[in-house]
């Protein structure tokens, strides 16, 4: 059985941010053992799993990737939409835009320490949609 749902994100200024209680939140009953897929329907925001405990960390993603992949690069053409939008169309594809987790004994499946983030990596992104698919 498959269960589909879209759900809308409040906005988040720009960052990483634990989103797994909202996730977990708008899922139906989970089934015994089966998948989640999330995916975010966005360019210019990411989806991914890491530490949930430690908000030092999600600091640290930010000032990391902002240093990888900065604003106003020189090789950047797509830049008619501000200084952030081509630095965020990057991240999205190297942070990714979609998560798979394991469901067992009716439960996310996750580590002791994971959580699910949203990246937002526009100044003024707006609200984010993600669907969420159960697969059982």
């Amino acid at each position: 059985m498959i269960e589909q749902k879209e759900i809308q994100l409040p906005k988040f200024r720009r960052g990483f941010h634990l989103i797994t209680d909202i996730v977990t939140r708008e899922l139906p009953d989970l089934p015994d053992k089966g998948l989640l897929h999330v995916l975010i329907k966005h360019t210019s925001a990411g989806i991914t799993l890491n530490e949930n405990a430690d908000p030092s960390v999600r600091a640290d993603f930010e000032s990391f990737v902002n240093k990888l992949i900065p604003e106003n690069h020189p090789v950047y053409t797509h830049t008619y939409e501000g200084a952030d939008d081509m630095p965020a169309h990057l991240k999205s594809s190297i942070i990714g835009a979609e998560l798979t987790i394991p469901i067992t004994n009716g439960r996310l499946n996750l580590g002791t320490w994971q959580g699910i983030y949203l990246g937002e990596y526009r100044d003024h992104g707006g609200s984010r949609k993600l669907v969420l698919t159960v697969y059982s």
